[in-house]
């Protein structure tokens, strides 16, 4: 008896010290949140690298469109020993004669046309810039909420302790009661063990609630990128948006929901495939031009020394005549990649629209499960009142009383739940339609 009585003094310890904690720790608003997230999350970071990247790409020279010029040095020498037979048959012999050949100026050259490829290029750039900026917003969007669904979890979570608290409030009560009962004669020892067993019970919920609310808030900590132990308390209230319809909520999603918007420039990137396939068909056109410093030594030659310079131009083409019929091979699938495309951007469309009413039926249940449950909730507190009076005069039985309790301790996590449930739809639904705001 001694242990138990010290194992539940240590559990109301720990419980006290997690009360306090939460009391002491600095509230952490939603909106800070989410501005810490979009400071220091590192998915949003390399997102938002990576748009950059493809946002520096989109340049007429990346495509093809600017001449390349550069500039060129070669120094070649050589070391020979000749022996030279003249015509009238005097011999010259040439030990080691040191040769050397050096030229160097600035060359340019241009493709001019090569089928059109070099503008669809440029296009391709351009449409691969609005993929990665609409990638950046799907990040950003994802990651506000999980940053908003944690933080209102954590709320719920809360909720639920303090409802847990009232339960061991009253089971306290319980416990005192029957004891008094004890006292006196009027109620045998078996009541008062099972009113311990109640309080130990609820307190035993508690430390696992306590428990599952520190697990949340250290993924509320990892998605804000800081010390995963950094305590914070939350709000208290969940309010969701009852204004959400069906229909807007679709049509917002054919012109924001990232996926949608991908699918659709995959379509575009798969056209101008086909463009660049076909642009091998053409002739390819290009103008070369320089100029040149070239100095050479021969000492074996007839003319032991040379410096030359000037400017050179030209025109190179050429034309793809045959290649193994892998050109028709190239442009039937470049065709049949577009098909593709514009199937997997109507399973895209599918997909969203399914995804949109399940959370619609979702999020209208939550809604009429809150005004329900929220009823239930206030018959059962009355109903839990009327019974602890009862309880004292001795007109009903213990387990009634637990039943009461539990009923109302149910009643009290539907209605969190359902709340939860609502917003958590709500979320999702503004997520998909790339329009959270938590202004």
């Amino acid at each position: 008896m001694i242990k138990k009585i010290a194992c539940l003094v240590c559990c109301f310890a720990m419980i006290s010290t997690m009360a306090l904690a939460q009391q002491d720790a600095p509230l952490l608003t939603l909106k800070d949140a989410v501005e810490i997230a979009l400071k220091n999350n590192y998915n949003i970071k390399l997102s938002q690298n990576n748009s950059t990247i493809a946002s520096n790409n989109v340049t007429l020279g990346n495509a093809g469109i600017l001449p390349v010029v550069t500039g060129d040095f070669n120094d070649n020498n050589s070391r020979q020993t000749t022996k030279q037979t003249r015509n009238d048959g005097t011999v010259n012999n040439i030990r080691n004669a040191k040769n050397s050949n050096n030229n160097y100026g600035v060359n340019l050259n241009w493709t001019i046309f090569d089928g059109f490829a070099m503008f669809a290029n440029y296009d391709q750039l351009k449409q691969m810039d609005k993929l990665g900026v609409l990638q950046l917003q799907d990040t950003v969007q994802r990651t506000v909420a999980s940053v908003i669904d944690t933080y209102y979890n954590l709320i719920s979570q809360n909720e639920q302790i303090k409802a847990l608290k009232g339960a061991i409030d009253i089971s306290r009560t319980q416990l005192r009661i029957a004891n008094d009962k004890f006292a006196v004669g009027r109620a045998s020892r078996l009541e008062v063990l099972n009113a311990q067993v109640n309080l130990n019970t609820d307190t035993g919920n508690l430390v696992i609630q306590y428990q599952q609310f520190k697990t949340t808030k250290i993924q509320l900590n990892q998605l804000l990128i800081r010390d995963l132990q950094t305590d914070f308390s939350v709000a208290d209230t969940i309010i969701v948006d009852e204004k959400l319809a069906l229909a807007d909520v679709l049509n917002n999603a054919q012109l924001q929901n990232p996926a949608i918007l991908s699918a659709q420039i995959n379509q575009r990137l798969a056209e101008i495939n086909l463009k660049q396939v076909r642009a091998t068909r053409y002739p390819q056109v290009g103008l070369t031009s320089g100029y040149t410093f070239t100095n050479s030594k021969t000492p074996a030659g007839f003319t032991l020394s040379q410096n030359v310079h000037g400017f050179n131009y030209g025109l190179t083409a050429s034309i793809n005549i045959f290649n193994g019929f892998n050109q028709n091979r190239r442009e039937k699938n470049a065709k049949i990649q577009i098909d593709n495309a514009g199937i997997a951007a109507k399973q895209t469309k599918l997909d969203i629209e399914s995804q949109i009413n399940s959370l619609f039926v979702a999020y209208l249940s939550g809604l009429d499960l809150v005004k329900l449950e929220e009823a239930n909730v206030n018959l059962n507190k009355k109903n839990l009142d009327i019974t602890l009076d009862k309880y004292k005069l001795g007109n009903i039985t213990p387990l009634e009383v637990r039943e009461a309790q539990r009923n109302y301790l149910d009643a009290q996590s539907k209605f969190f739940a359902a709340q939860y449930q609502s917003k958590q739809a709500e979320i999702m639904l503004k997520q998909i339609t790339n329009s959270i705001n938590i202004k």
